[in-house]
């Protein structure tokens, strides 16, 4: 290990692991892929990482592992539960063949005793981590780009390069010609540059093996016509469940919509997948982006007829140039949510709920309430005629939303299958629509469990979140309910809206406790808040009011930021870490690239213009 500078942390670990505890120290190695612990695992050594890099990952029930950072070598890893002496809260992988140092719980707190400096710098540390958590630090920072299709695909992985370049971080781009160069070397580019990525083509299996074991994550590019491979390269090692690869289906900029996304997703099943049209630029920028940690996920919540108001977030948005790199949502928000997915411009969107929501009323198709008091028919064709035979895999962003699941009880994601079902099960309004049978699960609106699902977003990307959530609107008209008389509700055209009971039935759906709507708020970066005053959640009518506080609403969101959304969470992170005393940027951001000019703890100084 390098010698470290006496007031540090990795000194000061030196001092305890390589000092006179170097009896009570063992050594041992990880191949790439092993488990060093499991989420859950007592907790009763500090392990520190001599050589290599591990991944840590956390995992949510029905979920894939979400990828929280990377742990480099000088760094400890697990101490915040053998401290606690609490099991621990992640699993944590090698993501390479690497070194590890060991020392067991009670000869940590002797050796603390003697070493006043490790206590004082791994609170510090503990403090940083706890912030990364929010922040998005200690982000992959090594990537391989693995060709599956004949055609080479290192001058699309030079045009993300570019990109990234182009955002004032440093990058490298390194191919088969380095397979003989030493580990020493590989090191050395990692540690010289923010961003290395490595490129292998489909005919060089010993390069793409050699990639797979040596990088943080994996993009494997094919081309959608293709069939996939029979044997694609897997990352090695028991663990390797956990580095699901990425994919990146790559098609012709002549085909405009992307298809046959299902095959690949069954030959591989990547963890994320990307549609990306061959010489876009604004494609390659938002893998670059993807690569960065700076790709913004924007979600919605539900809220009825009130999430008109998302139309009107979203047209701000598109005003103020916020890329949508993720988009997803519960209920009607997915429904908006589902637009610019699939590319929609702010006048397609508009037409189109318009078409489905504004000018006929879904819920007037009234029935015996058996199962709900609408036959949801109307519904049906609805959604068939605005979303066709699209599957959401097939669409051109990564697009999820959510129904509940009253088979397990718990939030189902669909992120796969026919849209239009799945967007059926979304806003399935239990007592006011028929539940969803799919995958012989029953399945209702996804607001029940969560409605506004910024965790899930947050879980495909660790970059910033946009989340516009309208969950505190105002609900149920209390006149309505009061004395309530039919020949009122024929006289009045209120029938027109269904019944006060469908009212009640949506808001009682909807209705979200104040601890879990702020546990969902708070995983946000910028959260825009509309307040449709004076609307009732089924007012399928009333459109251009809310789309204008929606409007309004993102305005003054976008106003208080001093840079780009993209940044974020970096800029973020420097306001966390910036010194006792001195002027930290504001927490949405500064109007300096801090890539390149205020570089964020644990993170390299960016040096634009520096060769790639």
């Amino acid at each position: 290990m390098s010698t470290p500078r006496p007031d540090t942390l990795e000194a000061a670990l030196a001092r305890v692991f390589e000092g006179r505890m170097i009896d009570r120290a063992s050594w041992f190695a990880l191949t790439g892929g092993e488990a060093l612990f499991h989420e859950g695992d007592p907790a009763d050594t500090l392990y520190l990482v001599r050589n290599g890099r591990l991944g840590v990952f956390r995992h949510e029930p029905g979920q894939p592992s979400q990828f929280i950072g990377v742990v480099r070598p000088g760094e400890p890893v697990g101490e915040m539960a053998m401290l606690a002496g609490a099991p621990h809260t992640a699993s944590v992988v090698a993501l390479r063949d690497s070194e590890i140092l060991a020392l067991p719980r009670d000869a940590f707190f002797e050796a603390a005793r003697t070493e006043p400096d490790l206590m004082v710098e791994l609170s510090r540390l503990m403090i940083q981590r706890a912030r990364d958590r929010r922040s998005g630090a200690a982000e992959p920072s090594v990537f391989g780009f693995i060709g599956l299709r004949p055609r080479p695909v290192r001058p699309f992985v030079d045009r993300v390069a570019a990109a990234i370049q182009a955002m004032g971080f440093t990058c490298r781009v390194i191919d088969h010609s380095a397979l003989s160069s030493a580990t020493e070397w590989f090191s050395r580019v990692e540690d010289a540059h923010d961003y290395v990525l490595y490129v292998a083509e489909a005919d060089e299996p010993a390069w793409a093996a050699l990639c797979a074991r040596q990088v943080d994550r994996v993009f494997m590019i094919g081309n959608p016509l293709l069939a996939p491979p029979a044997a694609p390269p897997r990352r090695p090692g028991p663990d390797a469940a956990h580095r699901q690869p990425d994919l990146i289906l790559l098609r012709d900029a002549r085909l405009t919509r992307p298809a046959n996304t299902r095959i690949w997703l069954d030959a591989l099943n990547p963890g994320r997948w990307f549609h990306v049209a061959e010489g876009v630029a604004d494609d390659a920028s938002r893998i670059a982006r993807v690569v960065t940690g700076t790709a913004v996920g924007v979600v919605f919540s539900g809220g009825g007829a009130r999430a008109y108001a998302h139309i009107g977030v979203v047209q701000a948005l598109h005003e103020a140039r916020v890329p949508f790199d993720f988009v997803g949502g519960a209920s009607m928000g997915a429904v908006v949510g589902a637009g610019p997915a699939l590319g929609w411009t702010d006048a397609e969107l508009e037409a189109h709920i318009r078409q489905a929501f504004v000018r006929t009323d879904p819920l007037s198709d009234i029935a015996f309430p058996i199962v709900a008091m609408t036959r949801a028919r109307k519904v049906e064709r609805l959604l068939h005629d605005a979303y066709g035979e699209i599957e959401i895999e097939d669409m051109p962003l990564p697009f999820f939303c959510t129904s509940s699941n009253l088979t397990n009880g718990q939030v189902q994601t669909h992120r796969r299958g026919l849209l239009r079902q799945a967007m059926r099960a979304s806003i399935s309004i239990p007592g006011v629509m028929p539940p969803v049978v799919m995958d012989d699960q029953v399945l209702v609106d996804g607001a029940v469990l969560k409605n506004f699902p910024a965790e899930i977003m947050r879980q495909m990307t660790n970059g910033p979140i946009v989340g516009s959530d309208v969950s505190q609107a105002r609900g149920v008209d209390p006149a309505s309910l009061e004395n309530p008389s039919w020949l009122h509700w024929l006289v009045s055209g209120a029938w027109k809206k269904g019944p006060p009971i469908v009212a009640v039935l949506m808001r009682s759906a909807t209705l979200t406790t104040d601890a879990e709507i702020e546990a969902s708020r708070a995983i946000t970066d910028l959260l825009i808040q509309p307040t449709p005053e004076g609307m009732d959640i089924r007012d399928w009518k009333a459109y251009d009011a809310p789309v204008e506080a929606g409007y309004g609403a993102a305005v003054a969101a976008l106003s208080t930021l001093n840079g780009p959304v993209t940044m974020m969470r970096r800029q973020r992170r420097v306001s966390d870490d910036a010194p006792s005393g001195t002027h930290a940027e504001t927490a949405a951001g500064s109007s300096r690239p801090p890539a390149s000019e205020t570089p964020a703890p644990g993170r390299r100084r960016a040096r634009p213009g520096r060769p790639g």
